[in-house]
């Protein structure tokens, strides 16, 4: 009774509502920059542990209470509403459609692989004038579903609700008018009516179709055609040459809304069958669009709960994270002569058949599948790795580029971009291997072997020397122009090449081919240290970027080398001091990683493939440093791609921003793929370190969860058959876990969250009976390791400790164009006692900085920062850099712990 909803919502609430009476929000903040929302949550969860109500409960209903969401209540859809920016992305897409825009309602559209029209925008007539829509943009709602502009006048408002059904070859435009006068919408478009580039129709003309109120667009084969009107369009103004003047504008207008409210529409229909095919279209549209929205919704909503879900004390990652699900999920494109797989892309077009990167890329599908797997998305990296394999070339290499009007042309003979890369074929054989584990589908790998097997044919073709796989000859790896080549090959080449053997030899292990299996695996450990020793250097401590034609090491730090970092192939200690490197402001922005650093020579903030800011570096920044233990770095490089899924084109991630100042390049796509894969990954796979093997019923999950984080939880992990919830909370006391869920087949739990070098591990218990436990310690951190079987039912496990300890930072994004200012915690050192640890940190000469304390009860002093309690029982670390110092100042900070002073006393 003590902790039914009613209760649990009321006392949620009355905390924070007495927390936000404290003030304690507004501590070291400004309005750029406002405290995130963990620490509101951990000072509310300290007053309702106080009150005797448990964890798992405790995370379940304050996370509704600060979405101000009722027990019991659906699940709200996603929504991110601010006020208009003209320049941001605004992107709606389905399978077979687009409507690629801006903020400011201007838009053009695509179906698959055909563009109708671009430049459309509105004019509002009213009261005598003809105004111009954008210059009344007042805010932008977007849903995964569709995107609302909300126009205001002096009297009136228009909401224009932009749709593109799921499955449908069209989109929709709704408009919702309230007007005190007459007033009524005319809508104007450039056609351009054209195949994606590198296709082309030729002659292509429009004319109007009275019948269907629309203009009719067509071309002299009459295979192509589309329509675009309103059940209420009227006065057609169509696009003219003449000898003495011309236009490229049509338009028509909506009819006139009297005064009130009234709801308008424009219907966009593309066929690629005829006009029959556009009409029918037109016809289900107009009629069915309000079923179609709710279908679409529906669609995003239910995708959302039968994937991995999170609830997180940072609402800003929690979002960030369920809206980067959603956007890898609208990278699937159906085009009719090609299949299904995943674009990489969108961006407008303008007056070009580019939009963005709208085609089908082989790596980038990769990188994304990484993500869908961890999501618990199979499906859709099935139909990517499929898709991609389609069309790998006769000699085993797998393509970098199918444009989406590929069967129009000689695309894979006379152009040089199919097969441009070399790192798309072992990202196949990883990428494959990766959804075979993590969804049992071992009949896939069957079905691929040979196709997998040939793969591995190409890249064992391309070794050198050493045995390492190259970039010179075959084709680019990560860097594809620029001052940093010419190479032989890239570490990250390299990396790659040697996890595509681990990689094959589990698949040839999985389908029966043992002595396959065994060959693949001595060559993978054999070829391990030799990377580590070639591109180590040795006195400057790092990794260099690539090999030159001599196999001498190109000394370039790069952000590269996180790659083979993410599958755990680099030395321990080279890996932590490479790290350490890449950790310093030179290299890590307040948005990302840059590829190399700003005091290089090669260096450029506009670079694209020398000194660009990509969130996918970002990615595999935070994935490769989460492996490594340095939780500092990490955390700052998720939140940063977090935080980007929040600004920019809202919900989506973009493609490439500067290494300079906080804005995206003028050249990226601002929905781009594998950059919110780089949100998905770096949190399911980096921070709660999970690793599902469906092959042999396994979970792996090993969290480095910030320190202020008192409880989290995630649903619907599978395993196998399996669907795991999962909840985990900590008190000073100890760790505890609560799984629900399971299958009858038993599933294998490999617990082993990271704690404090400080703690003392005192046991563990499953389910109240005592079990064994291992300990694995390295130099920031170590892991309690309990392994328990769960078959069905709650389960929970207790890890019991003393004297844990825990810093963490949590990094906002600057104001927009403003270089980086945020804090860099460089290292952490502890004496071999535990009984005193020294950070090494950077920031922003003459700006101040907190760290929040987990458990500072046992810091008997400090220096370097000052320890400010505060009522609520917590603490912060609060030090400045001083005004005099250089934009980039260095700080050192040394805790002392209680132990240490109580040994001394009694000496």
């Amino acid at each position: 009774m003590l902790e039914s909803g009613a209760f649990l919502y009321s006392k949620a609430n009355e905390a924070m509502q007495a927390h936000d009476a404290t003030g304690a929000t507004k501590v070291h903040t400004t309005p750029e920059t406002p405290v995130p929302l963990q620490r509101q949550f951990a000072w509310i969860w300290r007053k309702l542990m106080a009150m005797g109500i448990s964890g798992a409960a405790i995370l379940g209903i304050v996370t509704l209470a600060a979405r101000g969401q009722q027990p019991g209540e659906k699940p709200r859809a996603l929504e991110l509403s601010r006020e208009v920016r003209p320049w941001e992305f605004l992107p709606i897409t389905g399978t077979r459609a687009g409507l690629l825009g801006n903020e400011s309602g201007r838009v053009e559209a695509w179906v698959y692989p055909l563009k109708i029209f671009r430049e459309f925008h509105l004019k509002l007539h009213t009261e005598g004038r003809v105004l111009a829509a954008e210059a009344l943009a007042r805010t932008v709602t977007v849903r995964p579903e569709s995107a609302t502009i909300l126009y205001a006048g002096d009297t009136f408002t228009v909401r224009e609700t932009f749709f593109v059904p799921v499955r449908e070859q069209g989109a929709v435009i709704l408009f919702d008018v309230e007007t005190e006068q007459p007033l009524e919408i005319e809508a104007v478009f450039h056609r351009d009516f054209q195949l994606e580039w590198p296709a082309a129709l030729g002659a292509t003309y429009l004319d109007w179709a009275p019948a269907q109120h629309a203009f009719y667009f067509g071309e002299e084969q009459r295979k192509f055609s589309a329509l675009v009107g309103s059940p209420t369009a009227t006065e057609p103004h169509a696009e003219f040459q003449t000898n003495y003047s011309e236009s490229q504008e049509s338009s028509f207008r909506l009819g006139p809304t009297a005064k009130g409210q009234e709801r308008k529409l424009i219907v966009i229909a593309g066929s690629l069958e005829g006009r029959a095919g556009a009409e029918k279209t037109f016809q289900h549209l107009t009629v069915s669009y309000a079923d179609l929205l709710r279908e679409s919704a529906d669609y995003y909503r239910d995708y959302l709960g039968k994937t991995v879900s999170v609830e997180l004390p940072d609402a800003q990652i929690q979002q960030a994270y369920d809206w980067s699900r959603v956007s890898m999920l609208q990278g699937l494109v159906n085009n009719p002569y090609l299949g299904t797989g995943l674009v990489a892309g969108y961006r407008t077009s303008g007056e070009s058949q580019r939009p963005g990167f709208a085609w089908f890329f082989g790596r980038d599908s990769f990188w994304t599948s990484f993500a869908l797997n961890a999501a618990g998305d199979f499906s859709s990296a099935r139909l990517a790795l499929d898709f991609v394999s389609k069309y790998q070339r006769g000699d085993g290499k797998i393509p970098h580029e199918i444009s989406q009007g590929a069967n129009f042309v000689d695309w894979f003979k006379g152009y040089p971009y199919p097969y441009a890369s070399a790192d798309a074929t072992p990202l196949y054989l990883i990428a494959t291997n990766d959804y075979v584990v993590e969804s049992g589908d071992t009949a896939f790998a069957k079905e691929k072997w040979k196709s997998l097997w040939k793969a591995y044919e190409f890249l064992r073709s391309t070794y050198d020397e050493q045995g390492f796989s190259k970039n010179a000859g075959i084709g680019h790896g990560w860097v594809e122009g620029g001052p940093l080549l010419p190479v032989k090959t890239e570490l990250y080449q390299t990396g790659l090449g040697i996890e595509a053997l681990r990689a094959l030899a589990n698949l040839a292990h999985l389908t029966g081919q043992e002595d396959t299996s065994k060959e693949l695996s001595q060559n993978f450990e054999k070829q391990k240290p030799l990377m580590n020793g070639a591109f180590w250097i040795p006195e400057k401590k790092r990794f260099a970027f690539a090999l030159d034609k001599d196999n001498h090491a190109v000394d370039e730090p790069s952000v590269l080398s996180t790659v083979p970092m993410w599958f755990g192939l680099l030395d321990e200690a080279k890996a932590e001091a490479m790290i350490t490197e890449l950790a310093g402001l030179d290299h890590q922005t307040d948005w990302g990683m840059r590829i190399i650093s700003e005091r290089s020579p090669k260096f450029s903030g506009g670079g694209y493939h020398f000194g660009a800011v990509w969130p996918l570096f970002t990615g595999w920044a935070a994935v490769g440093e989460y492996r490594y233990h340095r939780v500092f770095p990490a955390y700052a490089n998720l939140r940063a791609n977090a935080l980007l899924a929040l600004d920019g084109s809202l919900g989506h991630v973009t493609e490439v921003l500067s290494g300079s100042y906080y804005q995206s390049l003028s050249t990226s796509s601002p929905h781009q793929m594998w950059s919110a894969a780089m949100v998905v990954s770096p949190l399911l796979q980096g921070l709660f370190g999970l690793q599902a093997d469906a092959t042999t019923g396994t979970l792996t999950f090993a969290p480095h969860v910030p320190a202020d984080w008192t409880a989290f939880g995630i649903g619907n992990v599978p395993v196998g058959t399996a669907k795991l919830d999962l909840h985990c909370s900590k008190d000073p006391g100890g760790i505890t876990l609560e799984i629900k869920g399971g299958s009858d087949a038993p599933t294998l739990v490999d617990f082993q969250p990271a704690v404090s070098l400080r703690a003392k591990i005192l046991g563990a218990e499953f389910n109240g009976q005592r079990i064994p436990f291992l300990v694995e310690t390295n130099g920031v951190d170590q892991h309690v390791i309990a392994r328990i079987t769960v078959a069905g039912g709650p389960n929970s496990l207790r890890i019991r400790t003393r004297d844990d300890f825990g810093l963490s930072y949590s990094s906002t994004l600057p104001s927009m164009g403003s270089s980086p200012k945020g804090l860099r915690i460089l290292s952490e050192t502890w004496t071999p006692a535990r009984d005193r640890l020294t950070l090494n940190a950077s920031g922003h000469g003459g700006a101040q900085y907190a760290l929040s304390v987990w458990n500072g009860g046992q810091i008997a002093s400090v220096e370097g920062a000052r320890l400010v309690k505060a009522a609520d029982g917590g603490a912060e670390l609060v030090f400045d850099f001083a005004k005099e110092s250089p934009e980039t100042a260095y700080a050192t900070i040394t805790i002392q712990f209680a132990d240490a002073a109580k040994k001394r006393e009694r000496k």
